[in-house]
């Protein structure tokens, strides 16, 4: 019975950014729990790497190549999805990019990217996810928020308004879908040994090193998190464990908003 509420076995995840990072980690560890993991991302060469490499360890994995801020492309993936597989069960919404700039600093096309990328990106894949999990009986969405979505933080104004934005658009999915038995809930990582947080030191002009110690100053944990931390929360809110639990937002951070 413990194990059986964890299982995935038999369940389709897709999961967005999934070459690398957290969408990675998270895919492997749907896999290694008995879902088909579909990665899905726009690094066609990363992307269909990453499946591959899961596939070798004996998982069930697949690649779709997508421009979530593509609507086409967008209804393309979860059709060709459904078409493979029949179903989806699960939809982890966590492509993302970070620009570290504030209003005044930011470009246009540079606000337009992180909004569309975050933001939009979670409404198209849902878009056409959703309908498909109806017809097969209900479903889990999981959407990748931020600490910066339930608090501001420096010099990342269009990140922050995105993952705001992710947020309530959680809650209001949990209300909206909740009826065709799909749960809605959020993530909300801390700062995460990943592609992205590395690429802040350089946007930051820090060494790595340097800005990867300043992002677990002050956090109880005092640690930065681990693309596996973030994946074994996306676990739990994907399976049956979360049965009751929609509309949430899972702040997995190592104590880095507990005083605020």
């Amino acid at each position: 019975m413990k194990d059986s509420m964890l299982s995935l076995q038999g369940k389709v995840a897709v999961i967005s950014g999934g070459a690398s990072g957290i969408g990675f980690a998270t895919a492997k560890l749907l896999a290694e729990y008995g879902a088909h993991a579909v990665i899905v991302d726009i690094n066609e060469k990363q992307g269909a790497a990453a499946a591959d490499s899961l596939v070798r360890e004996g998982l069930s994995a697949s690649f779709q190549h997508c421009d979530i801020t593509s609507i086409r492309d967008c209804e393309q993936a979860v059709q060709q999805t459904a078409a493979a597989f029949g179903r989806i069960d699960i939809l982890f919404n966590n492509a993302g990019v970070i620009r570290r700039k504030s209003v005044v600093e930011l470009e246009e096309r540079e606000w337009d990217q992180v909004i569309d990328i975050s933001l939009k990106g979670a409404y198209l894949l849902s878009k056409f996810a959703i309908p498909v999990m109806a017809d097969g009986g209900g479903g889990t969405i999981v959407n990748t928020g931020s600490g910066w979505g339930l608090e501001g933080g420096s010099r990342a104004a269009a990140y922050c308004a995105a993952k705001a934005g992710v947020v309530n658009l959680t809650k209001a999915m949990a209300i909206d879908h909740g009826p065709q038995n799909i749960r809605v809930n959020c993530v909300c990582p801390g700062d995460t040994d990943t592609p992205l947080l590395r690429d802040e030191a350089k946007q930051m002009n820090m060494e790595e090193a340097k800005f990867m110690q300043s992002s677990a100053a002050g956090r109880p944990l005092d640690r930065i998190g681990t693309p596996e931390d973030i994946a074994k929360a996306v676990l739990f809110l994907a399976s049956d464990m979360s049965s009751w639990v929609t509309g949430s937002v899972l702040v997995v951070d190592g104590g880095g908003l507990a005083g605020n």
